[in-house]
């Protein structure tokens, strides 16, 4: 663990302030990562999440308002198909993997990613619209600020759904097309094999 400690501890002081700041926030709270390379920091499952990674790399972001993102949470989660473009309408920093059966949310910090999770939820739900989500992430935000309650932003108000939240869609190739497509392939190929030997 120290010399895990110490290469983390090491790694992040060559990062950007901006970076730097958020991955720090990160180590408070959970303490050393389980992976450390030189450009990103991996904690595995630590607290609610599946993972949270930090970033070396950021990205500026103007919603609600200017800030950067480097802090990535996951979760097991299958969102419908429908609602991926809802979502990224929502809120461009939230991420949905369909295949994986994941979404994260990566901002500056953990309470953030908290308020858009709960969001997403919501909106997958139908318990608010885009544009309500949008509201209240921005009314949860002013209300950090004013020290007033801000219980989006405390914890995941639902439950991860688990390994089963992945979706490998279906198959539509079926065997035997497959088979007489490679066949096909191997009588193009013989022809383009004899021309090649005889010049």
């Amino acid at each position: 663990m120290a010399a895990k400690a110490k290469k983390a501890s090491r790694i992040i002081q060559d990062w950007p302030e901006e970076s730097k700041e958020a991955a720090q926030l990160v180590i408070v709270q959970h303490g050393e990562p389980d992976e450390a390379t030189e450009s990103q920091l991996t904690w595995d499952h630590p607290g609610p999440w599946k993972r949270i990674v930090a970033t070396k790399a950021f990205y500026r972001h103007e919603f609600p308002m200017p800030h950067t993102d480097s802090v990535e949470s996951f979760i097991d989660y299958r969102v419908p198909v429908e609602k991926f473009t809802p979502i990224a309408r929502f809120d461009g920093s939230v991420i949905t993997e369909r295949t994986a059966g994941e979404v994260s949310a990566r901002c500056h910090d953990e309470q953030a990613n908290f308020l858009a999770l709960n969001l997403m939820h919501d909106i997958v739900t139908d318990a608010r619209t885009v544009e309500e989500a949008r509201d209240y992430y921005a009314k949860e935000v002013l209300d950090h600020r004013r020290k007033e309650p801000t219980p989006y932003m405390e914890r995941l108000r639902f439950s991860p759904q688990g390994p089963g939240a992945a979706d490998p869609d279906v198959r539509i190739v079926p065997e035997e097309e497959l088979k007489a497509a490679i066949e096909e392939g191997k009588s193009r190929a013989r022809p383009a094999e004899e021309t090649g030997a005889h010049a």
